[in-house]
């Protein structure tokens, strides 16, 4: 039957004079989807933004290095008398130099600061990771929904040619005067029911194709393809215990969470290292080449180097709070860690659970549809004998349908039920 959908699709296309339907597959969709999503390119740009924190955290294990100019025009003999502490004398002169500053040693602060850092930075890998499952999810769940409508939608129209077929024959006895505008009443009414059916189908449809287009990240307007369906229908597990253990090891949000939980314990170790001494090389060359002094006794070069010690005092308890807020963050990380592995284990149940309900709803569907269409035929044949009315007619139609459209909705519930089950075990790809 899909291979029918598919060429009707095709000889419609041609005959409007357009582009017969791309051909799309579930791995082309998710591919497209990979490659075109922004949500993926916003993770890979955040993953990347926090591959230069690791660069920025370990800048104080180089020296810094700057250039300067300086020109100053002064009134003679004139002395600061304002201002902070410093070398009071004023004079007219222009020079060049360079300083450097080096770091010796914090401590491990900024040793701690980079471990930080790295961490965050593989946990933004993860987070890219979790963004394409995500991304995958959608695709997987999206192309089963158009795959569902297109099914309804041909479910729809064999209804509408069973029932137009039955108000023709109807409408034939009726003219003969073998059966009463009572029955070819009741038939018109279930056509019409059938009709509205076929609409809304149809309109389900577009809006399948729509969210399709949606989740592979295309800009344009929602394109119409020939979706192709794998017959095979994956195996389900025996129970979700056994799932639980795979899902804590693959979720790529447990992940995330654990390595942010260890940059912030790494963090809290740094902001404790902020109460040990600085240790600092200092270091100045340059040259004055003009200098309003005369007699000249200034060298035209000075140079000097110094080794700074710097040891924390009191800075009205900064530190001391910098280093609680730290340690208070690194237990809330830990807390949303405990909380996101009870939801994945909540997940991975409530998934399996739904994934076994739908397996078992198709072959009870399967059978209703028999059993319907049987229901049916003896209806028909009854009413042809005049031993049954059209009520028992149109009922048996109506059971018909909607055995057909449960027995379409278990099979494609299973398989966006196992698409999500996946999902919850960071195993769909």
């Amino acid at each position: 039957m899909l291979r029918i959908a598919s060429l009707f699709l095709i000889a419609a296309a041609a005959g409007l004079g357009q582009t017969a339907p791309q051909t799309l597959t579930l791995s082309q969709a998710v591919a497209t989807a990979l490659q075109n999503h922004p949500r993926i390119a916003a993770a890979q740009n955040l993953e990347q933004a926090a591959g230069q924190r690791v660069v920025e955290a370990r800048a104080p294990y180089y020296p810094t290095v700057n250039a300067e100019v300086t020109a100053m025009q002064a009134n003679p003999l004139s002395r600061l008398g304002a201002g902070f502490i410093t070398t009071s004398a004023l004079f007219s002169h222009e020079g060049d130099g360079f300083t450097a500053n080096q770091l010796i040693s914090d401590f491990g602060r900024t040793k701690n600061l980079v471990a930080s850092s790295s961490l965050q930075a593989q946990a933004a890998s993860q987070t890219t990771q979790a963004t394409r499952f995500d991304i995958t999810f959608g695709v997987n769940r999206a192309y089963y929904g158009v795959l569902q409508a297109q099914a309804l939608v041909r479910v729809a129209e064999e209804t509408v040619k069973t029932r137009q077929t039955l108000v023709d024959q109807i409408t034939a006895l009726t003219n003969a005067q073998l059966k009463s505008m009572v029955d070819l009443s009741f038939a018109k009414v279930n056509l019409s029911e059938a009709q509205l059916l076929l609409i809304r189908a149809q309109d389900n449809l577009k809006q399948a194709f729509a969210d399709l287009s949606r989740a592979m990240g295309q800009d344009v307007s929602p394109a119409q393809y020939s979706l192709l369906e794998d017959p095979t229908k994956p195996s389900l597990p025996p129970d979700a215990d056994a799932l639980i253990n795979t899902a804590i090891q693959n979720r790529p949000e447990l992940a995330d969470l654990r390595l942010r939980f260890e940059a912030s314990q790494k963090f809290e170790t740094a902001e404790h290292d902020l109460k040990k001494p600085n240790v600092t090389l200092v270091a100045v060359a340059g040259a004055l080449p003009y200098l309003d002094q005369s007699p000249r006794v200034a060298p035209e070069g000075y140079e000097g180097v110094a080794l700074n010690l710097e040891i924390p005092i009191f800075n009205g308890h900064a530190f001391t709070a910098r280093e609680k807020a730290a340690h208070y963050e690194s237990l809330a990380a830990n807390q949303r860690l405990r909380d996101l592995r009870q939801q994945v284990e909540h997940d991975v149940q409530v998934a399996w659970l739904g994934a076994s309900t739908a397996l078992q709803r198709m072959p009870v569907t399967a059978a209703l549809v028999a059993q319907s269409q049987l229901s049916l035929t003896l209806a028909e044949g009854r009413y042809n004998l005049g031993l049954a009315s059209i009520v028992e007619i149109t009922q048996a139609q109506l059971n018909l349908t909607q055995a057909q459209i449960e027995d379409v909705n278990a099979g494609y519930d299973y398989q966006s039920a196992f698409a999500a089950l996946q999902y919850t075990l960071g195993a769909l790809r």
